[in-house]
């Protein structure tokens, strides 16, 4: 077992704990989420996926103690919005943590069997660049295009069918 990097992992802690929602809302600010909202409602006219975005300004404590990746918390985060409760099981969410500047895509089976993992981790990694510079608008905005983009390839709407909206489009900021 490795040895644990106790100034890291302090260091993160405290990162983390000095961030809290105040953070979220700076970041992402009332205007901002309006315009992701419409921007999540104008992508699902054109594919029958889900797109949900999800911004926190860091990790549980729990997550920390056991020194847990932000991918982790974006599958749980997953799980816990019924982003994989959809009927065509294409649910997307893209989710930034604030504290490490990280962005994590998560996607249901239905599209993850179509898109390989390596297409998710090029688009993470592009991403990641943008958001590191505090341009969280631009990411969030690449983000939603790139998924968008996938989404109407693989589940295009076919001629006059309507798409349910099942899941909200506004983010949730935590």
């Amino acid at each position: 077992m490795a040895q644990r990097n106790w100034s890291r992992t302090i260091g993160r802690m405290l990162r983390h704990r000095w961030m809290d929602e105040s953070d979220t809302r700076k970041a992402i600010p009332p205007e901002l989420s309006d315009r992701l909202l419409r921007r999540v409602a104008a992508s699902e006219k054109h594919h029958t996926g889900e797109i949900r975005i999800c911004v926190e300004a860091s990790l549980p404590t729990s997550y920390l103690w056991r020194d847990a990746a932000p991918r982790e918390r974006a599958l749980a985060m997953f799980g816990k919005l019924g982003v994989w409760d959809t009927e065509h099981n294409n649910g997307v969410l893209i989710y930034l943590l604030l504290a490490e500047r990280a962005i994590e895509i998560v996607a249901d089976r239905g599209l993850n069997s179509k898109v390989d993992q390596r297409a998710w981790d090029d688009l993470a990694t592009r991403l990641g660049g943008v958001l590191a510079q505090g341009r969280f608008e631009d990411g969030l905005n690449q983000a939603l295009d790139e998924v968008t983009s996938l989404l109407v390839h693989h589940f295009a709407l076919v001629g006059g069918v309507l798409n349910a909206n099942e899941l909200p489009d506004a983010p949730v900021l935590r």
